[in-house]
């Protein structure tokens, strides 16, 4: 069996979470009293990579559990480059994750993901790909009051994925990476 057909038969299982989640969770945020937007800009780093890039965000926070516990579900764009520049991946995450808050002003976090890959190569001979990966999340933040109904947020997060194929040498490469974003809260 090969790790193309391994990764299809995993993201097919995984496909009934995702989107209970992405089913269930704006619901509950949206039905919550308090609930809030998060547009954001960061910054990404692959755990084989060198390169620190940028990516862009927007998330929808709600309480389930007013004010301890919050569902949210995120959509990002990023990119990045592996193999000196070889391949460019571009990715769109969609996420779900349950904050937990302690404290007002802190929270630690965990979820899942689903992950649209496009692999660019350099090589005009090796083809281009998609993929779609399932992965998951953890993290924590803080959030600064500023105004009445908007803070700013600061989140950070480790993303674990599967080792994915390459077309190039070596054959692998680690797509896990870490993030650190800075959005600005808008509670309605």
């Amino acid at each position: 069996m090969t790790l193309d057909t391994r990764n299809t038969r995993r993201s097919r299982r995984a496909w009934p979470a995702v989107i209970l989640a992405v089913a269930i969770l704006p619901l509950v945020a949206l039905s919550a009293s308090a609930a809030e937007i998060v547009p954001s800009i960061g910054l990404t780093r692959a755990t084989d990579g060198n390169d620190t890039r940028s990516n862009v965000g927007l998330a929808l926070r709600g309480g389930l559990l007013d004010p301890v516990l919050q569902s949210e579900i995120g959509v990002s764009y990023r990119s990045e480059e592996h193999f000196g520049g070889a391949l460019e991946t571009k990715m769109i995450p969609i996420t779900a994750s349950v904050l937990l808050r302690p404290v007002p002003m802190l929270h630690a976090d965990a979820g899942v993901g689903w992950y649209h890959t496009k692999y660019d190569y350099e090589n005009p001979l090796v083809e281009d790909e998609t993929k779609q990966d399932f992965g998951v999340h953890v993290g924590g933040g803080l959030q600064v009051p500023i105004a009445p109904r908007a803070a700013l947020d600061l989140t950070g997060r480790y993303v674990f994925l599967e080792d994915q194929e390459s077309k190039l040498v070596p054959e692998t490469f680690d797509p896990d990476f870490w993030s650190m974003s800075l959005g600005l809260a808008l509670k309605f």
